[in-house]
C-alpha cells in the first residue's frame, strides 16, 4: 500500500509544476477533512473537503482520498481529478497566494468537467 501523504508531481501545459499531496485530517471537536494540498513556487494552496451535511469523506466506508457528494464522488489520489482542481482553480484566480479554501466549491464543476471528457 503506498503512503497517501507522499509528495507527486503534475505538470501542467508543460509550463507549470506542481507537487501535490493528500491526507486525512482528523478533528477531536468537529468533522474530518480530506485535504488536497497543491504547490508552485513557493505559493501553498489547500482544498479542504469537510465531512457534513450530504458531505462524504474516507469514514471507514469510503476509500482514502474519496471525497462525494450524493452519487458524485471524485477520487482525489488520482492526477486527472487533481488536474481538474488545478485547471478550475486556476479559472477563478485562487492559485495566486497561498491559503486554505473550500474545495466543496469547485466540486461540482470537477465532476461535471470530468462527465463532460467521458
Amino acid at each position: 500500500m503506498s503512503d497517501g501523504r507522499r509528495l507527486r508531481r503534475l505538470v501542467v501545459d508543460e509550463t507549470a509544476t506542481y507537487v501535490w499531496s493528500v491526507r486525512h485530517r482528523h478533528s477531536v471537536t468537529g468533522s474530518c477533512a480530506e485535504v488536497l494540498t497543491l504547490a508552485r513556487d513557493g505559493t501553498r494552496t489547500r482544498l479542504l473537503f469537510q465531512s457534513g451535511e450530504g458531505r462524504f469523506v474516507p469514514d471507514g466506508f469510503l476509500h482514502s482520498g474519496c471525497v462525494a457528494v450524493g452519487h458524485a464522488s471524485l477520487n482525489l489520489h488520482e492526477p486527472g481529478v487533481v488536474r481538474g482542481f488545478v485547471d478550475e482553480a486556476a479559472r477563478r484566480g485562487l492559485l495566486d497566494r497561498s491559503a486554505d479554501l473550500d474545495g466543496w466549491e469547485l466540486f461540482h464543476a470537477v465532476t461535471a468537467a470530468r462527465a463532460a471528457d467521458g
